[in-house]
């Protein structure tokens, strides 16, 4: 998963509340635009501007569906590749022509439209999900529409062959000795690498300083302890019994993965690898079964089409969850159709949408009462995780932008290169964020 973080800025008539380490960028899996439009009405007629332009003919029929049912037309935008999300809707803004609904990602993007997003606290599906967006003073601004884990992805048929049960590595130390066990037969399991786990810094920094570093922030804690975040954000601190311990469990995923890989490797490379049975885990989370059975199909029916699962990154005891949430989240504009567009939303979280979002788009449902598993290698262990209550939030949504890019991702890239050990790299993360945090 890999996201488009905007820079740009509203004319003087909106207020920002953008605050940057740096420059930020970013990247996308999505491709292409189909253009904006206006339709202000009397409530007939809603716009919703999404970010994922490969569900663009699912919610299309949805809308239809919904036009069918209710009269009300939605008319769906859909945005993706190198389109500058952000900096299109604050286009529509300046000229009037705003979306009645449309998709915000990272904290500085909810932060662009402070004050000017419906709070949909009081509405039924917001009870029905932990993956809501809410911010402070504003209420939930943020509806869900699919979920994302990260954790420590794995193949279900080499474990078994090396006789490893995934459940019981359940720290560090016992994370290193499956590793050295199945290091040790890597010809006997038909693997090239224990792990893929790539640690290159230009366009990997996402994984490493953002998604892998996440678990620093909040593996093993409930949804709303912003323990680490909250010292993170006051200057930059850090507990560094904890960091060191995370670290310690990073160096192990050094160690055991694949060198051709691990410092200049790229995203496809890596995910292409693990469909075809080279790794026993990788270091991506559940969003890569879509690659699996779509761009890696061939690769992936190759090897069998095995089944994979996941497991929380352990590096402390007690450490039982991994970390899950939506990628983004659709607002609605206050200033909109607000009740056409929350009728909308709320149909969507209900039986027939959640059925063809799942089934067809192959979604997670952010969902408690939906029952549908859609065909995706990850979804199965993705529900169970949920229904277990076994998850962690992603409150590394809420670093200061530019962190990963500018400052940690190259950090793990040294410590992947071995130019930092470990302490060296628990004091070198310390720098750089009390360097980026001062800014």
């Amino acid at each position: 998963m890999k996201r488009k973080v905007i820079a740009a800025f509203l004319a003087a008539t909106m207020v920002l509340g953008l605050a940057a380490c740096g420059s930020s960028g970013g990247d996308s899996k999505d491709g292409g635009s189909s253009g904006g439009s206006s339709s202000k009405s009397d409530g007939k007629t809603i716009r919703l501007v999404n970010g994922k332009i490969e569900i663009d003919g699912t919610l299309k029929k949805l809308a239809e569906m919904y036009k069918e049912e209710t009269g009300v037309t939605v008319e769906i935008e859909s945005m993706g590749g190198g389109v500058d999300i952000q900096g299109t809707i604050k286009g529509y803004y300046q000229a009037g022509n705003m979306p009645d609904i449309f998709v915000n990602g990272l904290a500085p993007e909810f932060a662009n439209w402070s004050g000017m997003l419906v709070d949909m606290s009081d509405e039924k599906w917001a009870s029905d999900t932990d993956n809501a967006y809410t911010v402070e003073g504003e209420g939930v601004v943020g509806y869900p529409y699919t979920v994302e884990g990260i954790g420590l992805a794995y193949n279900k048929d080499i474990l078994e062959k090396a006789n490893i049960d995934p459940t019981t590595l359940t720290n560090t130390e016992k994370l290193e000795a499956a590793f050295k066990e199945m290091d040790s037969k890597k010809d006997e399991l038909g693997i090239t690498a224990v792990v893929g786990y790539c640690a290159e810094p230009t366009n990997l920094y996402w994984s490493t300083g953002q998604h892998l570093f996440a678990n620093y922030l909040d593996a093993g804690l409930d949804r709303d302890d912003t323990t680490y975040i909250d010292l993170l954000n006051d200057g930059g601190k850090f507990d560094e019994e904890r960091l060191t311990d995370f670290a310690e469990y990073v160096g192990v995923l050094n160690e055991y993965s694949d060198p051709a890989l691990l410092v200049s490797g790229t995203y496809d490379q890596q995910i292409l690898n693990f469909a075809s049975g080279k790794y026993a885990f990788v270091t991506q989370g559940s969003w890569i079964g879509a690659t699996m059975t779509s761009d890696d199909k061939d690769a992936y029916d190759a090897a069998g089409n095995f089944e994979v699962g996941m497991i929380p990154y352990a590096f402390q005891d007690g450490i039982d969850t991994i970390l899950t949430n939506s990628p983004s989240w659709w607002s609605i504009y206050s200033e909109g159709n607000v009740d056409a567009s929350k009728a909308f939303l709320q149909w969507m979280s209900e039986d027939t949408a959640q059925k063809i979002l799942v089934e067809e788009a192959g979604f997670i449902s952010p969902f408690k009462s939906c029952t549908y598993v859609a065909a995706d290698p990850f979804a199965q262990a993705m529900v169970d995780y949920i229904a277990e209550e076994k998850t962690s939030s992603w409150h590394w949504l809420d670093l200061k932008e530019g962190y990963a890019m500018n400052y940690t991702g190259q950090v793990f890239a040294d410590y992947a290169a071995g130019s930092l050990d470990t302490e060296g790299f628990v004091k070198t993360i310390q720098q750089v964020t009390e360097a980026c945090y001062a800014n």
